[in-house]
């Protein structure tokens, strides 16, 4: 289980900043653990800023929403450099879906915990091929920790990591929800994906 560092009481440009990513297929909690530990932050009064792609309105065009219906407020924007614009003196900043941001989502991060904020970003992994997904490997690399949460396999019951998509779409970006994707363990998911090959 992962245990929140502590942010300090020291004046800002005192603090020392971090990044936390937080990864995983679909269905795997990764927006629900984001949200709980957003929450817990501003339990514990500190100033938090939360940002989601623009592209994500699947749940709720101004808010971060779970699968499981739980949600928090945010701000959508475009590019990631819009972050460093709003993220203004808060102590923490929240990013969901970060695999859907151009490649400054890392140096917007970087710049971010630099200047001694809490940086917690949540996203997929891999995409519906099995393959790195965006700039997430590239945060995988610079972030002080890493959570990678698992599903349950729609097939089988076992541990998911993957992402099988239901739906005949090739394209590396379509927003999904249950019903167009499947966590499936790496067994169920190769298996999918030859049948999927073989069809064509």
């Amino acid at each position: 289980m992962f245990i929140e560092p502590h942010l300090g009481g020291r004046q800002e440009n005192e603090r020392t900043g971090w990044i936390e990513v937080i990864c995983g297929c679909m269905f795997s909690g990764k927006t629900e653990e984001l949200i709980r530990r957003l929450n817990r932050a501003i339990i514990a009064r500190q100033k938090v800023e939360i940002f989601k792609p623009v592209i994500d309105k699947r749940y709720d065009h101004g808010k971060i929403v779970s699968h499981n219906e739980n949600a928090i407020r945010s701000t959508p924007v475009d590019f990631a450099s819009d972050i460093l614009l709003l993220a203004g003196n808060c102590d923490v900043v929240g990013i969901d879906e970060a695999q859907f941001f151009d490649e400054a989502i890392v140096e917007v991060c970087n710049t971010l915990a630099n200047t001694g904020k809490r940086v917690i970003v949540a996203g997929l992994d891999m995409d519906f091929e099995g393959k790195p997904f965006g700039q997430m490997p590239n945060l995988l690399a610079v972030a002080e920790f890493v959570t990678k949460v698992h599903a349950i396999c729609s097939r089988t019951g076992e541990l998911a990591s993957f992402s099988f998509r239901l739906a005949d779409n090739d394209e590396q970006v379509m927003l999904g929800e249950k019903g167009e994707y499947e966590a499936r363990s790496r067994k169920e998911f190769m298996e999918g994906m030859k049948k999927r090959n073989h069809s064509r």
